[in-house]
């Protein structure tokens, strides 16, 4: 007999999001995806000078305010028909980096690793090093203590974790380890960003600092400390923790089809040749598909907004109806964004798939050798699935890491060279249209505006878990994290660690927002503090 499960929120993820399964024989039978809270920045931004954009949209959400940045930034730019000159765009590819770093680190650690790594296991340990013998007495004291602190509130003891004692404690000191490595890639975005997170220094146009080589050689030993630990620990762990697991390999898979709007870019300004390029994949083919953004209709039959067809963003609307909980009618405010007919899934996943198929050298040799690595040489397959997403965000970490050196080294010769140029002048048009597509470190990121007298008339955002977290369309076709679930095995319902695991492997992120809706009059309340 089929039984309910609901989680509701989901713990370790930014926002508020409530997952529903259906498990009938011990697997999931079916599943729905409800983003509980109401964004509504794209009213926010109606009437306001398109100026203030990048900073507004950065408070959709806290921990990836960077993309949203550039993002905007980008989408003003097209409609102004500008671009950063060269030394504006490698700071923003290095500010871009940071927060990708920051945010890849932190969750692998500190919001999926607990899936994986059960803590109070690590106590029975039989550690050499002095190190780790000083972690586990920090452990025994939590524990003894009755307050586990970060740790508690899981299923410890749970069946479904595997690893042994010795590489639990090993990771939960390297979870500790992490911590201060957010700090340094916090500290990385903050020296062209004025701080982090909320930058200040990549408005339309380019970037507003002007650093020397002296602060340029200061960012590079910080960002070396980074890489060296990302080689040695965090590409490692996946490597170490990947074959207790590896049934999660078919586990999770999705919907088959992946997009990337492409992220850090080229001095061509080409999408197609960003460091981690635009592109598509379909049904499971690993075949680069060239993408047009004018495909994207976001539906509204499943979410809490006034009925009306699939909309381009361009042409979109936002308009709230809050009409209750309903898995056969609506149950989410998360629209359903949809490229042509098809529920794409975004993420490190995506972006490491679609520059694999477009030829990146980089990309090849890191999944190429993971897979030997792991004894899996040549099976593609695997690496969609909840265990490829996390092996892709520390790979993607790597990449990164070595780009951001190999950027610091170009940056420091064009100012040694007397290239110093890091704004682009201009004049804001009274009217037009423009569209910013990126990547924030959870997917493809989309703006979309309408610029009439100098104001925003209309402005629309696809955030990257949108794509992932979407409910059914209006085909009633369900959304990625929705079929990912689907056959995902429940060993005790009441402690439902494998729905987190698959859940988690997106990371997903419900935007937070600055104002409330009232539930039965649908009226939005706005409010000033003071």
């Amino acid at each position: 007999m089929a039984k309910r499960v609901v989680i509701d929120p989901i713990p370790r993820i930014e926002g508020h999001l409530g997952i529903e399964v259906e498990v009938e024989d011990g697997k999931v039978k079916d599943a729905w995806t409800s983003g509980t809270l109401f964004r509504g920045f794209e009213i926010i931004l109606e009437g306001r000078d398109p100026r203030d954009a990048w900073i507004l949209t950065q408070r959709i959400c806290g921990v990836c305010p960077t993309s949203h940045a550039h993002t905007s930034a980008m989408c003003i730019e097209d409609s102004y028909g500008i671009r950063p000159p060269d030394n504006g765009r490698i700071i923003r590819n290095l500010v871009e980096g940071s927060q990708f770093l920051h945010s890849h680190i932190l969750w692998f650690y500190h919001l999926n690793g607990l899936d994986y790594v059960d803590v109070v296991s690590a106590l029975n340990a039989l550690p050499r090093e002095k190190y780790l013998k000083d972690v586990q007495a920090r452990l025994k004291a939590f524990v003894e203590s009755g307050q586990l602190g970060p740790f508690a509130n899981a299923y410890w003891g749970h069946p479904a974790y595997k690893l042994p004692p010795d590489l639990n404690l090993l990771v939960v000191a390297h979870y500790l380890e992490a911590l201060e490595m957010q700090a340094e890639a916090s500290h990385l975005s903050a020296f062209f960003g004025g701080k982090m997170p909320m930058i200040q220094g990549t408005p339309p146009g380019g970037v507003t600092c002007t650093p020397g080589v002296e602060d340029l050689q200061n960012f590079l030993f910080r960002l070396k400390k980074i890489q060296k630990w990302i080689d040695e620990v965090f590409v490692e762990d996946v490597i170490a923790i990947a074959p207790y697991y590896l049934e999660y390999a078919t586990i999770g898979k999705g919907v088959g089809n992946f997009l990337a709007w492409g992220v850090f870019e080229d001095k061509s300004f080409d999408p197609t040749k960003r460091t981690l390029p635009m592109g598509a994949i379909y049904n499971w083919e690993l075949k680069r598909n060239e993408v047009n953004q004018e495909d994207v209709r976001e539906h509204v039959t499943h979410s809490w907004y006034k009925d009306g067809p699939a909309l381009h963003p361009s042409k979109g609307v936002t308009e709230p109806d809050f009409t209750g909980y309903d898995t056969e009618a609506k149950y989410s405010w998360a629209k359903a964004p949809r490229l042509g007919d098809r529920p794409m899934e975004v993420g490190a996943l995506a972006r490491m798939l679609v520059a694999y198929v477009s030829g990146r050298e980089k990309a090849r040799t890191l999944i190429d050798n993971t897979l030997d690595r792991l004894g899996l040489s040549g099976r593609y397959d695997v690496l969609m699935s909840t265990l490829g997403r996390a092996a892709a965000r520390a790979l993607e970490a790597k990449l990164i890491a070595d780009s951001m050196v190999e950027w610091t080294m170009e940056l420091i010769e064009n100012l040694k060279a007397g290239r110093k140029e890091m704004f682009t002048p201009h004049e804001p048009p009274d009217s037009g249209e423009g569209v910013g597509l990126w990547e924030a470190p959870r997917g493809a990121l989309g703006h979309w505006y309408t610029l009439k007298n100098g104001r925003v008339e209309r402005y629309q955002v696809i955030t990257p878990t949108a794509w992932n977290v979407s409910p059914r369309d209006g085909n009633g076709v369900r959304g990625p994290i929705e079929e990912a679930l689907i056959g995902t095995p429940v060993v005790d319902p009441k402690r439902p660690l494998e729905v987190l695991r698959v859940v988690h492997s997106f990371d997903p992120c419900i935007a937070c927002t600055v104002h409330i809706i009232d539930p039965e009059t649908n009226e939005v309340y706005r409010f000033r503090v003071s």
